[in-house]
């Protein structure tokens, strides 16, 4: 099964990058087919990427259950196809409604990652799957590295360069997947397709009649939003805090990937194997909530780089609580059950930016009462 691992290892890596790869050519490539300057492409890069937010919200659902219908491999397959073809018509798009459509398809398209956490499942003895939760969640990390690499060193070159490069990465993997990819789902264990569990509220009512489930989905999601600060509001606090430039909130945001990526593919088991999965929650949640408090406190810029390695080890939650929640749905429920992880983890990126960018604006405004980056402890100005 090493082959087909790594397929689904490279799946997902590609719809991580799909969230990064655009974010250095956006302002160029947006001025370019509007005809417009720098504050037009900000306004337009926010629509594009809510609307990528929210496709994979509303469809994850969707793709996890046609996954338990028929199969993992032909939905893997066939939305990598079409991820390609969305890149292609993206590299040539030449106005900004293209544009729309095409993070709209990409944003369904990626939403394969629940069927891939799915085939993980299939093919993982219960009480291992958290390992190879973790495992796939270290290829979503190297996606969200690679991609804004991949977009910055391309870019410079042309803007629309990082989506033939994207498309040409897709289309081999699909090459890829139809030699070597087995189908993890036996035709006896599938289920009949059903529209009103195929969506967010459909799907969250089916997971939520499962024992013990709902709190744990709760528990998932404000894990969820609160992690998604570093993305939010990086850039904003460790410019406003310490005045770092672009090259240093780049670098502290592949290194923070990295450690990411470390933990949850080589540390997870013998965490897991030590402590066990709830009590690995438990503590991971604890260790988060530290560090976020410790990133508001912290005076030097320094501090930040000893702090990436600790508030990494976090990242064991999520696969830890997935591992649980798999445990927990029978093996025709796993493509739903990872359908609702994934609308959880899309909603995230959609309220946190939200909620997280609002309270760096009011702690840091113009003729506040206070100047409080952290947004803990009062922080005064120079």
């Amino acid at each position: 099964m090493r082959l087909p691992v790594l397929f689904i290892l490279i799946t997902v890596s590609l719809d991580a990058m799909g969230i990064g790869l655009i974010l250095p050519v956006m302002p160029e490539l947006i001025a370019d087919v509007r005809g417009t300057g720098l504050n037009d492409a900000a306004l337009w890069g926010g629509i594009l990427s809510a609307a990528y937010a929210i496709m994979q919200f509303g469809f994850a659902p969707t793709i996890g259950n046609l996954s338990d219908r028929f199969g993992r491999r032909p939905v893997l397959l066939v939305s990598m196809a079409v991820m390609a073809l969305d890149y292609v018509v993206m590299a040539i798009a030449g106005s900004i409604w293209l544009l729309l459509a095409g993070r709209i398809v990409a944003g369904i398209t990626a939403a394969t990652h629940s069927t891939a956490f799915a085939f993980m499942a299939d093919i993982t003895e219960p009480e291992k799957r958290a390992k190879a939760f973790g495992l796939v969640s270290a290829g979503f990390g190297i996606g969200f590295i690679l991609g804004p690499l991949l977009g910055g060193l391309l870019g410079d070159l042309d803007p629309r360069a990082p989506f033939v490069a994207a498309a040409c990465l897709a289309a081999a993997n699909v090459v890829f997947g139809l030699l070597i990819l087995p189908e993890s789902l036996p035709k006896e264990r599938r289920r009949a397709f059903d529209w009103r569990r195929a969506n967010p509220a459909g799907g969250l009512m089916q997971m939520g009649k499962l024992p013990g489930v709902r709190p744990l989905l709760a528990v998932m999601l404000a894990y969820q939003i609160s992690n998604f600060v570093y993305p939010a509001i990086w850039a904003y606090w460790t410019q406003g805090a310490f005045g770092w430039d672009a090259g240093m909130v780049g670098a502290s945001l592949a290194a923070y990937g990295v450690a990411m990526a470390v933990v949850q593919g080589g540390l997870v088991q013998p965490v897991l194997h030590r402590l066990g999965e709830l009590r690995a929650v438990t503590w991971g949640l604890m260790l988060n909530t530290g560090c976020l408090i410790a990133y508001a406190l912290i005076s030097q810029g320094w501090m930040i780089w000893v702090m990436i390695p600790i508030s990494a080890m976090g990242a064991m939650v999520a696969p830890a609580l997935q591992g649980v929640l798999s445990r927990a749905a029978g093996a025709d429920q796993q493509g739903e059950l990872q359908g609702v992880l994934a609308s959880l983890s899309a909603l995230s990126m959609i309220l946190s930016p939200l909620m997280m960018t609002q309270a760096f604006f009011w702690a840091t405004r113009e003729g506040g009462a206070i100047w409080w980056p952290g947004a803990l402890l009062p922080w005064r100005r120079g």
